[in-house]
């Protein structure tokens, strides 16, 4: 009987914050014309019309969507996608493009996607997701600088409290990539939902707080530094 109820019992979590003050909501949607520049890359606003048939070149690749469902199938059909995106009220996506050269591509080209989802405004709460990286740049600093300035214009100017991140159990490169980013990892989502190819996925769950952000921001540029 002992064995039982040990099994049956659970810890309750304790709150964080017993004593909290009220949040603001979230800015948004995202001002018309906003640029996120660094060093190394410039996000802009998608542009179905203008972005999409570069943009396609530099994402389709196997290994850039062997963990993202809905890959499209050719520029008219990722122009679509962007379409829906921008239709939609909790969705904004981002092309990344290069200022100076990396991986044997010049200044200027465009080397994939990112998005701020799941938007709650109520909440203050987001997600960054759907990112897709030209291959030849992977392991290098666009996709921590692509990070730092979303995660920047995410906390200091939409005034999020929560940022999430998630990826599929079997990506263990993006999980590594996103534990770098300083994200803490709140646990797997089992049977979360279906891959492309029908299966079904467990999510791995990361966030970072507007508590944890000073700290993430300090370590991501000094990662970017060196």
């Amino acid at each position: 009987m002992n064995e039982i109820a040990d099994l049956d019992r659970f810890e309750p979590v304790v709150d964080p914050r017993p004593v909290d003050t009220p949040w603001p909501e979230l800015q948004w949607p995202i001002a018309d014309g906003v640029e996120l520049v660094g060093d190394v890359v410039r996000l802009t606003t998608a542009d179905p019309d203008a972005d999409a048939v570069e943009l396609f070149a530099a994402i389709d690749h196997d290994a850039v969507w062997s963990h993202i469902p809905l890959r499209p199938s050719g520029p008219d059909e990722l122009a679509e996608l962007l379409r829906k995106w921008a239709a939609s009220p909790d969705w904004h996506a981002w092309t990344v493009r290069l200022r100076r050269e990396v991986g044997g591509l010049p200044a200027g080209s465009v080397v994939g996607m990112t998005c701020f989802l799941g938007v709650s405004v109520h909440d203050a709460s987001l997600e960054i997701g759907a990112t897709t990286f030209d291959p030849r740049v992977w392991a290098s600093a666009v996709n921590p600088e692509s990070k730092l300035l979303l995660l920047t214009h995410a906390f200091e100017t939409l005034h999020a409290g929560r940022v999430q991140l998630k990826t599929d159990t079997r990506n263990h490169r993006s999980q590594q990539a996103i534990a770098r980013l300083g994200a803490r990892y709140e646990g797997t989502l089992r049977r979360h939902f279906r891959r492309a190819d029908g299966s079904v996925r467990d999510t791995v769950m990361f966030s970072i707080v507007a508590e944890d952000w000073p700290g993430v921001n300090e370590r991501l540029a000094a990662r970017l530094r060196r």
